[in-house]
């Protein structure tokens, strides 16, 4: 029921008092975006102005905007690189934040294939803890009685390793969920989840995965949401389901955990909770035993109100199997974060995938933009763009997201392009629209064009014994498998058709290829399973010219054209699919291990 709060907020009516104080705050803060943005920017150049980064570029104590944006350069995390590494490597005087820094949060993407390593304080988690309590609130004004139910959500730790200097290398979510914020936090009735922290944080994924399908099984009745962090997290507890309903099903039945479960505090969990119930196993196999599993979502957990993922940028993707599995339920998308800085939320969390929009929440960081022109290749050192503050983007424009935080970093490139579409009060409102240069990604992997070059060069070297070359290539992330995979498309051109290159050394092309990858893809396929084997399809002599004919045949430039290096139009793909000659997948898995190397 709607509380009558003098903190009421023209969001909506709150639900009780705790969310009116929560909606209130996001009314106060976005309504003096740019004040917030000041005083932000004050503070961490206050606080930060002795360390070397800032003594370096002679900011002699001032915390402008004006002579902040004069003196500071633009950079990239390879600009970064030398100090990230000189704290890695055990340095803990001031160099970038004044605040210790307490551990890296590790991100995908450097241009050596290895994860980013981005620098934390303590304090960031107060940080993220208030933009996650601020989801709640907003959701309620949508979807009302969440209180009286669970949330089934399918939370994962990853593995973690310390650099050389002894501080914790690992995930931000990961960070977030073995922090006291996260295993102490108070009991809320509006965020309660059937996932117990033994199983959240069992750090064997086979066990976490079972422990919480189980738990979600048993208190199917009580679940009303159901969600992952990614759109393909979901998909793969589906999938997860699908192979081990018989299983779950006698441990239901019987009563008895599945001896796998051998993590002594999620089986003493377990023991306390599962007791023999014929009655629900029974429905649950009758359900999972049947050969169409269109809605199974919703006909397991019969009371769900949506899903709770984010399906924006590549994981739009996902958007039609989601639709499938779940029967057509809504779709939320709640927030807008990264390992470098949590961003915002969505203030209309129930609207289509393709409406939704995150509202910058102006007391996360110093936001700047700069303004994408598409025919623009980068700019040059010695003329930088002039960036646009947070108040001052226009609406239909897209920007590249620049942030300045209180951990340590300047003026910082993270990557992101995002369209205005609108404003809530003085902040505005993004669409996500890419991550800039990647070109596939099934779940937190990001591969770019150079990457899946310098992969297809060193998997072609194994072809040269046969008088063979890749004469043209182009890619798409088949997400129509569960866990999705990698498919390359080749065009082959051999000198001697009788000594063509066989199954075995063309599945050896594939695996070549995996081991190319970033260190993020490999761990993917080696300990999160969360994407399939890479498969190569090899097409007929011609298809590319095909492909460049039917491009010229849409309006493209002959002069101008070039062979697009990843694909997904359908008539593009249904032609490339239709010339396949042959289709070879990687025999094993690439190597991979937690260490840095």
């Amino acid at each position: 029921m709607a509380v009558d709060s003098p903190l009421s907020s023209q969001l909506g009516p709150p639900v009780c008092e705790r969310d009116a104080k929560a909606l209130h705050f996001i009314e106060e803060t976005t309504s003096h975006a740019d004040s917030v943005q000041d005083r932000v920017l004050t503070e961490i150049l206050t606080r930060n102005s002795q360390t070397e980064y800032l003594t370096r570029f002679k900011l002699n104590g001032a915390t402008d905007r004006e002579t902040f944006k004069s003196k500071l350069p633009i950079i990239t995390y390879e600009d970064l690189q030398p100090e990230i590494h000189r704290i890695a490597n055990g340095d803990r005087s001031a160099i970038l934040s004044a605040h210790p820094i307490s551990e890296f949060l590790t991100s995908s993407g450097t241009s050596a294939g290895e994860r980013k390593l981005m620098p934390t304080i303590k304090e960031e988690l107060d940080r993220r803890r208030l933009l996650y309590s601020l989801l709640m609130p907003v959701m309620n004004l949508y979807v009302p009685g969440l209180e009286r139910g669970k949330g089934l959500y399918f939370l994962f730790v990853k593995s973690e390793t310390r650099t050389p200097g002894g501080l914790l290398a690992r995930p931000v979510l990961t960070s977030y969920y073995k922090s006291d914020h996260f295993k102490t936090r108070p009991y809320d009735p509006y965020n309660v989840y059937t996932s117990p922290n033994e199983a959240i944080l069992c750090p064997d994924s086979f066990q976490s995965m079972y422990a919480q399908m189980l738990c979600g099984l048993l208190q199917r009745q009580q679940v009303l949401r159901v969600g992952a962090v990614f759109a393909s997290g979901l998909l793969r507890a589906i999938r997860f389901l699908q192979l081990n309903w018989p299983q779950l099903t006698q441990d239901i039945e019987t009563g008895a955990l599945n001896p796998k479960l051998t993590d002594p505090s999620l089986r003493e969990y377990m023991d306390k909770i599962l007791k023999p119930n014929p009655e629900l196993a029974e429905y649950v196999r009758h359900e999972c035993s049947k050969d169409n599993w269109e809605g199974i979502i919703a006909r397991i957990w019969q009371n769900t109100k949506y899903l709770d993922v984010i399906v924006t940028g590549a994981m739009a993707q996902y958007i039609p199997t989601l639709d499938y599995y779940s029967g057509g339920l809504p779709l939320a998308c709640t927030m807008y974060a990264s390992s470098e800085c949590y961003f915002g939320l969505n203030l209309n969390p129930m609207c289509k995938p393709s409406q939704v929009s995150y509202t910058i929440m102006p007391n996360m960081a110093y936001f700047e933009f700069l303004p994408r022109d598409p025919n623009s290749f980068g700019f040059p050192r010695d003329s930088p763009p002039k960036l646009v503050d947070l108040v001052d983007v226009e609406v239909g424009k897209e920007y590249e997201l620049v942030i300045t935080t209180y951990a340590g970093l300047y003026r910082y490139r993270v990557g992101d392009i995002l369209r205005v579409t609108g404003f809530h009060n003085s902040a505005p409102q993004f669409h996500f629209v890419r991550r800039k240069n990647v070109l596939l990604s099934i779940d937190s992997d990001k591969t770019d064009e150079a990457e899946l070059q310098k992969a297809v060069e060193n998997a072609s070297r194994l072809l040269r014994e046969f008088n063979t070359r890749v004469v043209e290539y182009t890619s798409y992330a088949d997400t129509r498998t569960i866990p999705g995979h990698y498919v390359i498309y080749w065009e082959l051109l051999g000198k001697d058709s009788a000594n063509s290159p066989t199954d075995e050394v063309l599945k050896q092309c594939c695996l070549a290829m995996e081991e190319s990858l970033n260190s993020v893809y490999r761990q993917g396929r080696v300990a999160d399973n969360s994407i399939g084997p890479l498969e190569i399809r090899v097409v007929k002599n011609g298809t590319f010219e095909e492909l460049m004919d039917y491009a010229i045949s849409r309006g493209a430039s002959i002069n101008q054209y070039k062979v697009p290096r990843c694909v997904n139009f359908t008539p593009i793909m249904e032609l490339l699919d239709y010339r396949v000659v042959s289709s070879h997948f990687s025999p094993a898995s690439p190597h991979w291990t937690p260490e840095r190397r």
